[in-house]
């Protein structure tokens, strides 16, 4: 009798297994890559988070300063912060054991630097502490090499801090004099009779009080933030550019600061009978920072274009190398 022998199967196993090693070993590498990306980001997610909760109540001071007109721009700052992040962004590489043990030490070191604000109760110091954790859990995923492209933007959330008391206690006063002096010698420059008495700007009829949130503090702190933003995202332009973009924010801050309070003064100066000096000062006082505050962007904007056209690159030496070695 004749045997019939069954028809082999091969395991379904062995297919599948056929079926992902048909696969090219670049695409497979590329999609492992990809996932090492992805779970990077979500352990700086879940770390982040973890600090939030632990800085809670530091977070909702700051919150609370942010109601103040002299630190409204705070909303802002966590937001501009997370798209510098973005846009500077890297891929992630390898780790070594000794980086991640670094990166614990900043963040015990943070820890311990907070224990210490608490008993000295040092907010500033409670502050920083908050920004050095987070710059540790970009050394513990992400090594040292991070801090090139993540450094900057964490650090950037400083500005979204209420300022540290002894700073205002030393800047703010001198500021309000520095704007006082200037804005008469303009308004006076201008035809205008006007003294100072004090931080008081006096009219022919009118007295102008030059007050906390006119000393341009407000529009300095502000304003750094945006050159140092601007900054960030100028990598194509040479060190020096970058340099006189940040220190030039200073001086335009202040020019901008003082052609507020002249323009306040000259209109001011125009309405005598005082029968509009609401008006006036809803107009100027009120809405001031957003008319001003276009003025400093452009004169930013002047100074960037001026710089871009200092300096030309000549390529006819490197042209003239190539055609002799040819």
């Amino acid at each position: 009798m004749t045997q019939v022998q069954p028809e082999s199967q091969q395991p379904v196993a062995n297919d599948e297994a056929a079926e992902v090693s048909s696969e090219p070993p670049s695409k497979r590498s590329a999609l492992n890559v990809q996932d090492d990306q992805t779970k990077s980001w979500l352990f700086i997610g879940a770390l982040t988070l973890l600090i939030a909760l632990c800085y809670l109540n530091t977070l909702n001071g700051t919150y609370m300063a942010w109601d103040s007109p002299m630190y409204s721009h705070g909303y802002l700052i966590p937001l501009i912060a997370a798209g510098l992040l973005y846009y500077r962004r890297e891929p992630f590489g390898s780790v070594s054991n000794m980086e991640r043990w670094w990166g614990v030490g900043i963040i015990a070191a943070a820890t311990i630097a907070r224990i210490f604000a608490a008993v000295l109760v040092q907010f500033s110091l409670d502050r920083l502490s908050l920004i050095a954790c987070l710059l540790g859990v970009f050394v513990f995923v992400g090594g040292f090499r991070t801090l090139r492209w993540a450094g900057p933007a964490i650090v950037f959330l400083i500005f979204m801090f209420p300022l540290p008391r002894v700073l205002v206690d030393n800047i703010l006063r001198p500021m309000q004099t520095m704007a006082t002096i200037s804005s008469v010698y303009a308004l006076q420059t201008f035809g205008v009779d006007v003294y100072r008495e004090g931080n008081r700007i006096v009219l022919e009829h009118t007295p102008m009080n030059v007050v906390d949130q006119c000393s341009g503090l407000r529009m300095l702190t502000i304003f750094i933030a945006i050159a140092v933003a601007v900054v960030m995202i100028s990598n194509h332009r040479p060190w020096w550019e970058r340099a006189c973009i940040l220190l030039s924010s200073v001086p335009i801050a202040l020019l901008v600061n003082c052609i507020r309070i002249t323009v306040t003064g000259l209109l001011y100066n125009l309405n005598l009978d005082q029968n509009n000096t609401d008006i006036v000062n809803v107009i100027f006082h009120d809405f001031a920072g957003l008319i001003m505050m276009p003025l400093a962007l452009g004169f930013l904007f002047l100074e960037m274009q001026i710089l871009s056209r200092l300096v030309i690159e000549d390529n006819s030496s490197r042209k003239l190398n190539v055609g002799i070695g040819a």
